[in-house]
C-alpha cells in the first residue's frame, strides 16, 4: 500500500513511458498524518480494497474512523458499497463527503456482487450512502475501436439530477488518449467541464499541473478572447499535427485555430511551378513511392543522404495526382497522428496559398521558407528565389501592409537576394543546436536578416531529455534587436523534456515567460494560440502552476547512480557558420549528373558549411510522468 497525494491505495504498475532515473532515490513512503501535515487545501482518502484488508485481519474501517478524529478528511472514496455504508454513521457529512468509486463496467463490486455497470443504473441507491461518485473518463466520453470520441453519455446529468457530485479518474498526460484531442491534455480536460452541455465536479490526475491550468486559465475562455502574450504563433506546415502538412486542410485548420503566421515551404515542380510542401523529397510527405513515379528514385547528396523522389522530377499536374501523407515523427513510440485523415487534403501552389492567406482575415502574416536554392539553380536550372518574388508581386504582397511577409532560409545567400524588398522581414534559420552566438556572427546576421529561428535545444539544452540549463542564445540575439523564433513545438509528450510534465502548454509557457522568446513555431497551432489568450496571463499575480520551469532543477533530484553521462556542450555560432557564397546564376547548359551502372544519380556535392550537417531532429527518450496523483475540484 502506498499514498499518492493523500490517496491511500495500492501502487499500480508503472507506466513504461516514464523515466527510471528516480528509482532508488530513497523517497520516504508517507503516512496519512505526514501528508496531512503539509496542510493541503483539500484531503482525499481512497480505500481501494477493504475486503482484502479484512481477510488479513486488518480493519480499514477502524483506521479511517481513527484518522478522521485527528485529521480533517474532506473526501473518502471506495469502490466497495459495504465499506462506505459501514462508516456513514460515524462521520460528519458536513466535514467528510463519501464518494462511491466505479471501476470497469464489467467488473464486480465484491460487497454486493453486482457489476459497476448495473450499479450505475441505480444512482438513487448510491445516494443513500454517498454524496458523490467517481467514474473512469470513458463512462462520460467513450471512444470507438479507432480511439475517436463517441457522443457523450448522460451520466453527468444523471448524477447531478440525483444530487450527486461526479468526479472523473484515469487522466494521464503520457498515456495516449482520443485522437480528437490532438495529444493535448488541456483540451481533454476542457471537454469534461467546458463543453456547453455539462461540467464535472472534479478530476483525478497523475499530472496535477494540467487540470489546474485547464480550470484556472482556459475554462470558458471564449473563441474571441484577446491575446495576452506577444509571442507570435507560427505554423509548421499548417496544422500538420492534424492533417497532412501543407495541404488545404492543414492550412484551414491552422487559420481556424487562430495561428498568427501561416507558413509555406516553397518547392519547385519540374515545370517551374512554385508550391507548398514540407520537403523537396516527395517520399517524406506523399505516397509517391507507391505510385507510377516510383522509378524516379535517385540519390542527390547535395540535398540529402540516401535516395528520394524529388519535386523537380515531376510536373505540377503530376504532383497534384499524388496522395498526401501525414507526418508521423513519433511513430517509433506508437504515437500516430489523426489516422482518419492521414491522406486527406490537396496541395496548393504558392499563388493559391497567398490567396488563401489574404482571404483569411485573422492572420498577421505569412512565412515563406526557401531551401536548396543553390542546387536548384546550378543543377536543375530552376530559380526558386525569382519564382517566390514573382508570386508575391503578382499576388499584391509588395504593396500592402495588412499582412507581414517573412522570408526564411538557412542560407544567407537566399536572404541576400531579398534585400531589395524593404517591406519583407528576412528570417535566418540556424540549422544546428547552439549554446550562444559570437558577436561577429550576430553582426553578420544583422547585415542580411531581421530575425532568427533556433531550435528548442538552443534555448534549453538537454541531456537524455532532461533540461540542463538555460543558454545565452536568446538574450544574445535579442540584445542586437534580432527577434528569436523557436521550433518545433509538438503536442506529443515524447517531444518534450521530462521537466514539462508531458504537457505542451507547460513547455510553451516556459519558453515564452521563462526564456522570453518572440515566437513559437508549432505543428499544433491551436495549443499555442490558446496559450496566448490565457486568463492567467492577465494581471500581475501569476498562479504557481503557470510559473516557468527552472531548467536543470529536475536533474538535481535524479538518483546519483542514474545520472546520465555529461555531454559536450553545443557549439557557439561563428561567423564562418553564417556567411556563404552567393547563389550561382542559371547556366544555359546544365551539367549532366554522373550515374552509377544501376542508373542512380551519384552527383557529388560540396561539403556542408563548416563541415556540419543540417540540424537533426532531437531524439527524445519516452517522457516523464509526475510522481504524484492529485484530485482537483472545479
Amino acid at each position: 500500500m502506498n499514498e499518492r497525494d493523500g490517496v491511500v491505495k495500492y501502487a499500480y504498475p508503472r507506466v513504461y513511458s516514464r523515466t527510471n532515473k528516480f528509482d532508488g532515490n530513497g523517497f520516504a513512503i508517507l503516512t496519512v498524518q505526514d501528508v496531512a501535515s503539509t496542510k493541503p487545501p483539500g484531503f482525499w482518502l481512497n480505500v481501494q480494497h477493504d475486503q482484502f484488508f479484512t481477510q488479513h485481519n486488518l480493519s480499514m474501517r477502524s483506521f479511517v474512523i481513527s484518522v478522521s478524529k485527528s485529521v480533517i478528511v474532506n473526501y473518502i472514496s471506495s469502490p466497495e458499497v459495504a465499506f462506505l455504508k459501514s462508516i456513514t454513521a460515524r462521520l460528519n457529512p458536513k466535514t467528510t463527503k463519501l464518494v462511491f468509486r466505479f471501476l470497469g463496467q464489467d467488473e464486480t463490486d465484491p460487497s454486493t456482487n453486482q457489476t459497476y455497470g448495473s450499479l450505475l443504473k441505480n444512482l438513487t441507491f448510491i445516494k443513500t450512502f454517498a454524496s458523490g461518485i467517481m467514474v473512469p473518463k470513458s463512462y462520460i466520453w467513450p471512444v470507438d475501436a479507432n480511439n475517436y470520441l463517441l457522443p457523450h453519455t448522460s451520466v453527468v446529468l444523471d448524477a447531478h439530477k440525483e444530487g450527486l457530485e461526479i468526479f472523473v479518474s484515469d487522466f494521464s498526460n503520457d498515456v495516449p488518449f482520443s485522437f480528437n484531442y490532438s495529444y493535448d491534455p488541456v483540451t481533454e480536460f476542457l471537454n469534461y467541464f467546458d463543453n456547453g452541455d455539462f461540467s464535472v465536479d472534479g478530476v483525478l490526475a497523475d499530472f496535477p499541473i494540467t487540470p489546474s491550468e485547464a480550470i484556472g486559465c482556459y475554462a470558458h475562455l471564449g473563441k474571441n478572447a484577446s491575446a495576452q502574450a506577444k509571442a507570435l504563433v507560427i505554423s509548421k506546415y499548417g496544422a500538420s499535427g492534424d492533417y497532412p502538412g501543407c495541404t488545404d486542410l492543414a492550412y484551414m485548420k491552422a487559420i481556424a485555430d487562430h495561428v498568427d503566421i501561416l507558413d509555406c515551404p516553397v518547392q519547385l515542380a519540374k515545370d517551374g511551378t512554385p508550391f507548398c510542401l514540407s520537403s523537396i523529397n516527395l517520399i517524406d510527405s506523399t505516397t509517391v513511392a507507391q505510385s507510377i513515379f516510383s522509378n524516379l528514385t535517385k540519390s542527390i547528396p547535395a540535398i540529402k543522404s540516401g535516395s528520394g523522389i524529388f519535386t523537380f522530377s515531376l510536373t505540377w499536374s503530376q504532383i497534384q495526382s499524388l496522395t498526401p501523407s501525414i507526418a508521423n515523427p513519433y511513430a517509433g513510440y506508437r504515437l500516430f497522428r489523426n489516422p482518419k485523415s492521414k491522406n486527406a487534403g490537396k496541395y496548393l501552389t504558392l499563388a493559391d496559398f497567398l490567396t488563401l492567406s489574404k482571404k483569411a482575415g485573422s492572420l498577421t502574416g505569412v512565412l515563406i521558407s526557401i531551401e536548396n536554392a543553390a542546387y536548384l539553380a546550378g543543377d536543375e536550372e530552376l530559380d526558386v528565389v525569382q519564382a517566390v518574388k514573382d508570386a508575391l508581386s503578382k499576388a499584391g504582397y509588395d504593396n500592402q501592409v495588412a499582412l507581414r511577409v517573412m522570408i526564411q532560409s538557412t542560407n544567407s545567400s537566399v536572404l541576400q537576394q531579398f534585400k531589395d524588398k524593404t517591406n519583407y522581414e528576412l528570417v535566418y534559420k540556424v540549422d544546428e543546436n547552439i549554446r550562444d552566438a559570437a558577436n561577429s556572427a550576430v553582426g553578420d546576421i544583422k547585415k542580411f536578416a531581421h530575425a532568427v529561428v533556433v531550435s528548442k535545444a538552443s534555448v534549453f539544452p538537454e541531456n537524455n531529455a532532461f533540461l540542463t540549463a538555460a543558454s545565452d542564445t536568446v538574450s544574445k540575439l535579442q540584445s542586437s534587436k534580432l527577434p528569436v523564433y523557436v521550433e518545433t513545438f509538438s503536442n506529443e509528450f515524447v517531444s518534450q523534456a521530462w521537466d514539462f510534465f508531458s504537457d505542451a502548454t507547460v513547455e510553451i509557457n516556459s519558453y515564452v515567460m521563462g526564456a522570453s522568446v518572440d515566437g513559437i513555431i508549432t505543428d499544433y497551432p491551436k495549443t499555442a494560440a490558446r496559450y496566448k489568450r490565457s486568463l492567467c496571463l492577465l494581471g500581475k499575480k501569476t498562479p504557481s502552476y503557470m510559473t516557468p520551469v527552472e531548467a536543470g532543477s529536475l536533474m538535481q533530484v535524479i538518483t546519483p547512480g542514474y545520472l546520465p553521462p555529461a555531454e559536450a556542450p553545443y557549439p557557439v555560432l561563428t561567423e564562418s557558420d553564417v556567411m556563404e557564397p552567393p547563389i550561382p546564376p542559371l547556366s544555359k547548359t546544365p551539367t549532366a549528373p554522373s550515374s552509377s551502372p544501376g542508373g542512380v544519380n551519384t552527383t557529388s556535392a560540396p561539403p556542408p558549411r563548416n563541415g556540419q550537417s543540417k540540424i537533426a531532429s532531437c531524439f527524445f527518450l519516452p517522457y516523464l510522468a509526475m510522481l504524484l496523483s492529485a484530485l482537483f475540484l472545479v
